[in-house]
């Protein structure tokens, strides 16, 4: 049984895992997103090498990292396979690295930000709850896996570089696949809201086959996972870069708070909804991977997700 935390497992050709962790501190000042990647689904650098007959994921990997509040940063640099070390327990690409001693994960980070140079340094201790051990096939033909290792874990998060210190809930799970995610899926939502005896999880995709996938899942404090039913569509307002931010929730009402990330093809932000019968502030994602395939798209990422040669 794949516990999940696996960083040696393998990747295939053109395909791709990612482990991901987000945070928000205990005060709503603050929140963090780091993604762990082998085969950069994101880059364009990965995108183009597919597009040139390659494809080798271990030649495009990276950590990337984002600050959200004051000071906020993001970095996000496509790296070689030459710069990558993993076993079953540790992942490292570069100078920074995730380790997983049994008890907790310990994420070093030790990058450049883009489109501005600066130094990004610092530590993020994850602690589970509890770990999940049910995992989910998200396209018929399963190409396509998510996990949730830890949907309820905290973190203890310290800069040097910019200084900054915080904790609060988190969350952590992993996803891979054996092909790019734009050849399987039009798009995709998520969301996670921590409550006090739960963790309420929406994770809904369109396939590229004309079948959807609606999946609504409560975690709760030890780790078992249930389903419930998935409650009534919401569309949130779009974001500046035009990006749909469709949910769910039981009482057919939902909040944007903030946005944390507007981009091209994706938007990640916090939001208020309804779900197991409470008010709940939860990180949702959205994902439009027609946009991303698109080369005019592509052709602005490398500002943001610069890649070394050397």
């Amino acid at each position: 049984m794949m516990r999940g935390w696996e960083f040696n497992q393998p990747v295939p050709e053109r395909g791709y895992c990612w482990w991901y962790v987000d945070a928000l501190s205990d005060d709503g000042k603050h929140g963090i997103t780091i993604i762990a990647f082998i085969g950069t689904v994101f880059s364009p650098w990965y995108a183009w090498a597919r597009r040139g007959g390659g494809g080798d994921p271990s030649n495009h990997c990276c950590i990337n990292v984002s600050l959200y509040g004051s000071p906020s940063r993001w970095a996000m640099t496509d790296r070689q396979s030459w710069t990558m070390r993993r076993d079953e327990n540790s992942f490292t690409v570069g100078p920074s690295g995730l380790v997983w001693d049994g008890n907790s994960l310990t994420i070093s980070i030790n990058e450049v930000t883009a489109p501005f140079p600066s130094r990004l340094r610092g530590t993020v201790r994850l602690t589970p709850q509890a770990l999940s051990t049910r995992a989910f096939q998200l396209d018929a033909k399963g190409k396509h896996k998510w996990h949730p290792i830890a949907p309820r874990s905290r973190v203890e998060v310290e800069f040097q570089q910019p200084g900054l210190r915080w904790s609060g809930p988190s969350y952590f799970d992993t996803n891979a696949g054996a092909a790019p995610l734009e050849e399987d899926f039009c798009d995709w939502d998520w969301c996670r809201a921590p409550m006090p005896d739960a963790t309420a999880i929406l994770y809904n995709t369109q396939r590229r086959d004309g079948t959807s996938q609606a999946l609504a899942l409560r975690v709760g404090h030890d780790g078992a996972v249930t389903d419930f039913a998935s409650p009534p569509a919401v569309q949130l307002p779009k974001t500046l870069w035009r990006i749909a931010r469709p949910t769910r929730s039981e009482n057919g009402q939902a909040l944007v708070v903030k946005t944390l990330e507007d981009a091209p093809f994706y938007s990640r932000s916090v939001i208020n909804t309804h779900l197991l019968g409470r008010d709940v502030t939860a990180v949702h994602e959205s994902l439009e991977l027609d946009r991303f395939a698109n080369l005019a798209v592509q052709a602005l990422l490398p500002v943001k997700v610069p890649r070394p040669f050397w």
